[in-house]
C-alpha cells in the first residue's frame, strides 16, 4: 500500500470548545491522594492539611520563547511542563499537580494539539502530577501555552531565595550552558534550511546540547539527593534566564555578596566544543545564556562533606558579606562585577 501522505487534519471547528478539551484530556488519571477533582468542573478541588502549597505559573509564546519550525509540539508539551515544575523543586517542594491553558489560532488541527497533549502527558507521568484543569481559547497570534505548577513542602524544609549567609558555599547542579549553545545550532541550520531546502542536517555532533535547549529535564531528583543526604540549602533557584541573573536575586533577596570562580563552573564537552565553532566565550555562555533549568543554591559550610565528590553538585563560589558585591573571579585572579545580561523576553535577546 502507497503511504498516506496526507495525514487525518480535523478542523478545531468541529468540536468546539468543550468537546476539544475532553477529547485532549480524556487519559489524565489522577494519581495524587490531594487530588479530589480535576479537570471537568468549574475548578479542581485539591485538599491539603498541616502542609504549605507552593504555586508557580509559567508562559510560553510562539515567536518569542518557541519556534515552531525545529522545534516538535510533542517536545513543546514536555517542557511547558518541566520548566514550571523546576519552579516548584527550587523552593524545595514536591510537584503535585499542573493546570495547562492554551491560545490556539485555526492553522493548527486537532491533530497537531494531540502531539502536544501527548508531551504534556508525558512529562505529567514522568514527574508524577496531574494534570486538573486549564482553559482553551482562539488566538490571532500563534500558540501560547500558559501552565500552572502546584506543590506541597512542610513548613520547615521550605527553601526561599532569602536564605543565604555569609560564609555559606554557592552550589549548582549538572552543567550550564548547553541550552543556549542548542539554540545556536538550530537556529544556525534553520538559516541553512531556508537557502536550501533540500538540505538535511547532521547534528549527531549536537545531540546533548540540542537535547538541552529542546527536551529539559527538572531537576526533581536533586530534591530527593539532598533529602537524602540531609542537607537543606539555605536558599534556592532554579537557571531560567542565565546564572548571573539568578546569583544577582540570590544576593539581592538575601542582602549578600558572592564570589563566583571561573575556573568552577561546570561545562559539558561538547558546549566547550561548540562556543570554540561558533567563536564564543564560553564562561560569557554559562553566565548568561539561560534555559538549562539546573538549580543553583547555597548551603552551610558544614554540610559540605555531604556534598563532596556528588557528580550532581559543584561548588561554583562563595557567599560575602552585602558590601563585598557581586563578582566573577576569573582563571587571571582578576575579579569583574557580576552583572545580569540574561534572557529577557521582553527584548527577545539574551
Amino acid at each position: 500500500m502507497l503511504e498516506d501522505k496526507n495525514p487525518q487534519r480535523t478542523p478545531l471547528s468541529e468540536l468546539g470548545e468543550f468537546k476539544l478539551i475532553n477529547h485532549l484530556t480524556q487519559h489524565f488519571k489522577l494519581e495524587q491522594d490531594s487530588s479530589i477533582k480535576g479537570v471537568g468542573d468549574d475548578a479542581a478541588v485539591l485538599r491539603f492539611k498541616d502542609t504549605n502549597v507552593v504555586v508557580s505559573t509559567d508562559m510560553l509564546v510562539e515567536g518569542v520563547h518557541f519556534d515552531l519550525s525545529y522545534m516538535p509540539l510533542k517536545h513543546l508539551g514536555y517542557k511547558a511542563i518541566v520548566v514550571n515544575l523546576s519552579d516548584i523543586y527550587a523552593m524545595n517542594a514536591k510537584a503535585t499537580q499542573v493546570t495547562v491553558s492554551i491560545a490556539v489560532s485555526n492553522r493548527f488541527p486537532v491533530e497537531a494539539l494531540e502531539e502536544l497533549y501527548d508531551g504534556i502527558s508525558t512529562a505529567a507521568k514522568l514527574y508524577n502530577v496531574d494534570v486538573v484543569g486549564g482553559d482553551t481559547t482562539s488566538s490571532t497570534s500563534g500558540l501560547i501555552i500558559s501552565v500552572t505548577a502546584i506543590g506541597t513542602v512542610d513548613n520547615e524544609k521550605v527553601v526561599l531565595r532569602s536564605g543565604a549567609q555569609p560564609n555559606d558555599l554557592l552550589v549548582v547542579t549538572g552543567d550550564i550552558g548547553g541550552a543556549y549553545m542548542g539554540l545556536q545550532v538550530l537556529e544556525r541550520e534553520k538559516e541553512v534550511f531556508k537557502v536550501n531546502p533540500g538540505n538535511q542536517p547532521d547534528l549527531s555532533m549536537y545531540t546533548y546540547i540540542i537535547e538541552r535547549q529542546l527536551k529539559p529535564e527538572a531537576r526533581k531528583d536533586v530534591i530527593e539527593l539532598l533529602e537524602q543526604l540531609e542537607v537543606k540549602p539555605t536558599c534556592m533557584i532554579d537557571i531560567s534566564d542565565g546564572l548571573s541573573s539568578e546569583i544577582i536575586h540570590l544576593c539581592k533577596q538575601s542582602e549578600v555578596g558572592i564570589d563566583l570562580y571561573e575556573n568552577k563552573i561546570p561545562l559539558d564537552t561538547q558546549v566547550i566544543s561548540t562556543c570554540e565553532e561558533f567563536n564564543i566565550d564560553s564562561t560569557t555562555i554559562a553566565l548568561n545564556g539561560g534555559e538549562d533549568y539546573e538549580l543553583l543554591m547555597t548551603i552551610a559550610q558544614r554540610d559540605f562533606d555531604k556534598i563532596k565528590g556528588n557528580p550532581n553538585l559543584t561548588v561554583i563560589g562563595y557567599v560575602t558579606e552585602k558590601e563585598k558585591g557581586m563578582h566573577l573571579v576569573t582563571r587571571a585572579d582578576e575579579r569583574i562585577p557580576i552583572i545580569a545580561k540574561g534572557w529577557n523576553a521582553l527584548k527577545n535577546q539574551p
